[in-house]
């Protein structure tokens, strides 16, 4: 079967994950330092470019010239010889720029704190600073004279480029360097990190159907990560292990049972073969035969009905049964047996309950097989002139789809030792003469019963006291089922 997409350790894919967040982490980085650069050098380049407009503001000075009032002093100028200037009046009038540059014009008037923008001169990138200024000459003048100027200063970025591109690539060589550091790192950790999971797996791998041992590592369980996985695969392994020990002591003693069957029934064909029979012999030879015949289809039919009772997965035809009814028609097809036994049933129930209060949520052949095996085992077990007691009632809960039916089975015997208690619902299981096969029973109706009430949702529990100083306490079998929806 092709998969939707390769397979990758989950080791692979975090490391993938890891370094691509981190990655992406140093891509963000590398962005946020290439903005902080930039805006940290730019800062500081246009505080140099007003220091350096304000000293060519201060260039200005009177003009021996009768025709104009202040020129620009180039001659204590002192500037890097690759940046460019020049200086306006208000009226528009040029009074100096520097030799290397054609100039760019006042384009007046400006802000005050200078406006900035990037030309290229000579093949080169400038940053040009275009600032309103003021002037005042002549002090002694009533004041002094004031005079508006314009002042376009440029200096070129390509060392400031070189700065910022510089501290960026110390970021990013620092982030592939990470990279390359944290790659085998993070591998490293990651595979001892995955430890106890490869412990848990290899252990897991062992577990057969010839060895069940499965002891999971300490690092497992005190890791919060792997501690529900592995309380899950104890659990899961601890059913199977149950599931298959009961398969095989089902297969175990169902052999042993029809084997058994199988030879009584040999032993009593081959008796008649021994020797020449009268009629009367071979007829009485062959009601064995029919006895014995009739006792081993009983026992393949409960293998077969316990087989179905346990499947879960099949859909029922008809999912519910009315158990007030299945009651009614098990006492009235155990009677005869009752009779024979000298044992009243009696049936306690609520005359006046709507139809349907007791519908459960099991098929109308399990209901009326489920009633009926617990009666027959209540009856099987009551001595003479005892009653068998029949309870039907409903218990609400929480709210209405939580109802339950509850049926309870009486009597009035010598009850079940305390130590064969917990194994009456085991298969095969026989505890006492009253289940001996000498009577039909072929230890199969209590576990029948409990897969029909398991397969319906229920809960069925068996409480009984047995004291010989204390003769006849009985037991008591309770079946809870949901009742059934109404559709």
């Amino acid at each position: 079967m092709k998969l939707p997409y390769p397979s990758r350790s989950i080791a692979f894919r975090l490391i993938v994950a890891v370094l691509a967040v981190e990655l992406l982490s140093s891509i963000v980085v590398i962005a946020l330092s290439f903005g902080y650069e930039r805006h940290t050098h730019f800062r500081s380049f246009d505080v140099m470019l007003h220091g350096r407009a304000d000293s060519v503001l201060g260039a200005v000075q009177d003009a021996d010239d009768p025709n104009a009032d202040v020129l620009l002093d180039q001659a204590d100028l002192h500037v890097p010889p690759e940046d460019v200037y020049e200086v306006w009046d208000i009226s528009g009038h040029l009074l100096g720029r520097s030799s290397n540059w054609n100039g760019a014009g006042p384009s007046l008037p400006t802000h005050p704190l200078g406006d900035f923008s990037q030309v290229e001169i000579n093949d080169r990138h400038y940053r040009l600073l275009r600032m309103h200024g003021s002037r005042t000459v002549d002090p002694n003048i009533k004041g002094g004279i004031v005079h508006q100027l314009v002042v376009v200063y440029g200096s070129p970025t390509s060392r400031l480029w070189h700065a910022i591109h510089g501290a960026v690539e110390f970021y990013a060589v620092g982030s592939l360097v990470l990279l390359l550091v944290t790659g085998p790192l993070i591998a490293w950790l990651l595979h001892h990190g995955l430890l106890p999971l490869r412990e848990l797996a290899h252990l897991a791998a062992q577990v057969s159907a010839d060895s069940w041992e499965f002891s999971p590592p300490a690092s497992a369980r005190a890791t919060p990560e792997l501690a529900p996985l592995t309380h899950a695969l104890e659990s899961v392994l601890q059913r199977l292990e149950r599931s298959f020990l009961q398969q095989q002591a089902f297969v175990s003693d169902a052999a042993h049972e029809l084997k058994t069957a199988v030879a009584v029934l040999k032993s009593s064909l081959q008796l008649m073969a021994m020797k020449r029979r009268t009629a009367q012999e071979y007829e009485e030879g062959l009601e064995r035969c029919l006895t014995d015949s009739s006792r081993l289809e009983k026992l393949v039919a409960d293998m077969l009905t316990l087989a179905r009772a346990e499947q879960t997965n099949i859909p029922d035809p008809e999912k519910t049964a009315d158990l007030d009814l299945c009651v009614r028609k098990a006492m009235d097809q155990l009677e005869t047996i009752a009779k024979l036994r000298n044992v009243q049933i009696t049936f306690h129930a609520l005359e006046d309950a709507p139809r349907g209060s007791f519908r459960v949520e099991t098929n109308p052949s399990d209901g009326a097989l489920l009633v009926s095996n617990l009666v027959l085992n209540a009856l099987q077990h009551s001595p003479a002139s005892s009653k068998v007691e029949l309870r039907l009632r409903r218990e609400d809960g929480t709210d209405p789809s939580r109802d339950t039916v509850v049926f309870q089975i009486q009597d009035h015997g010598s009850g079940i030792a305390p130590e064969a208690l917990p194994h009456v619902f085991d298969r095969f299981y026989r505890g006492d003469a009253s289940r001996a096969r000498n009577t039909g029973g072929s230890g199969l109706g209590l576990a029948i019963a409990k897969a029909i009430v398991v397969r319906g949702g229920g809960a069925i529990e068996i409480a009984s006291q047995a004291n010989p100083l204390l003769p006849f306490q009985g037991t008591t079998v309770t079946v809870r089922l949901p009742v059934a929806q109404s559709k």
